[in-house]
């Protein structure tokens, strides 16, 4: 029965249909709020539905009680699991998950998927950032939903402001990249600058939201102070409600496409500390400057997990680390 739910979901057409021609925004805030029901019921019959769909594997999970299927998503490992790799001059992944487009930055062009360009400018909308990584390196890596959620940092860095884009919730599979062009320019997504410590180099992870993703959370700074009208955030802490999650909504529900928020912060993060997580699959995009080289075996379809070699500092600054 499940390879036969696999080879009907993997029909291009169908899949496209169920994953994007729903009413996006609905579907996602509804899964944001059955995700998070506490009832033994729901959770044992959503995990099994889950599992028939996908390689849901919990024997690295902390723990083995869930009180809902939300905890599932936005579980911690046991202690370990994840090794970040120890040598300076490497940037580990950020997350678990399969390498998409990457590699060499033309100018201010990259690609979603092959035939399917996109420029700097159109992800990022900021001039200044754009020019920072022209003809620099980037990767994507997409999480499947039954992969770990969180995300860490690459390398010691410092995390100097985080730049809010309010957008769509186009599914991020291989299957919509090859359909709706510029697709990561449109979805919500937030730009984490960061900057190398010791060596000083900026990079910029670029988490991307898409369709069943409730939020995009990161403990690094209050995000409700900065996206939320004053009256909803008393409301909410009133009655307990909310996180430090990235999401903006007009009234009436509606998403306020387009909206530029940027939020101030500076925190210092050592290599492979939790910068924050998804709550379901999603996409980050890591860029470097010009010099930076992809790690060996890094290509499109690799699977990849967090604190393993994503990238490697350029060769002057290795010299100087002694590599």
């Amino acid at each position: 029965m499940r390879s036969a739910l696999h080879r009907l979901v993997a029909q291009e057409d169908l899949n496209f249909l169920l994953t994007n021609r729903l009413p996006r925004r609905l579907t996602t805030r509804f899964m944001g709020w059955f995700s998070k029901i506490e009832n033994p019921v729901v959770r044992r019959t959503s995990i099994a539905a889950w599992k028939l769909f996908t390689d849901l594997d919990l024997s690295e999970a902390a723990t083995t009680k869930f009180r809902s299927m939300h905890d599932v998503f936005t579980r911690r490992l046991k202690p370990g699991a994840r090794p970040v790799d120890p040598h300076p001059e490497i940037l580990a992944s950020p997350c678990d998950g399969i390498v998409g487009a990457c590699g060499r930055i033309d100018g201010d062009h990259l690609y979603q998927i092959k035939g399917f360009p996109y420029t700097l400018r159109d992800l990022l909308g900021d001039e200044a950032d754009s020019g920072t990584f022209r003809n620099g390196r980037f990767a994507t890596i997409r999480l499947t939903s039954s992969d770990y959620h969180r995300f860490h940092a690459p390398h010691d860095l410092v995390v100097e402001g985080v730049t809010y884009i309010s957008g769509d919730t186009w599914n991020v599979n291989p299957i919509a990249l090859k359909r709706v062009e510029k697709l990561f320019c449109k979805n919500e997504r937030a730009l984490v600058h960061c900057r190398l410590q010791p060596s000083g180099h900026p990079i910029m992870l670029v988490p991307v939201a898409a369709i069943l993703v409730a939020s995009i959370r990161f403990h690094f700074c209050d995000t409700v102070r900065h996206l939320r009208p004053r009256h909803e955030i008393n409301r909410r802490r009133r009655t307990g409600g909310f996180g430090r999650g990235l999401r903006t909504r007009r009234r009436g529900g509606g998403a306020r496409l387009g909206v530029v928020h940027r939020i101030p912060c500076l925190a210092d993060m050592a290599k492979g500390a939790e910068m924050g997580w998804f709550e379901h699959g999603s996409t980050i995009i890591m860029f470097a400057p010009d010099g930076f080289d992809l790690a060996d075996g890094i290509g499109e379809g690799a699977r990849i997990k967090a604190g393993q070699a994503l990238m490697r500092v350029p060769a002057e600054v290795r010299a100087e680390i002694g590599e």
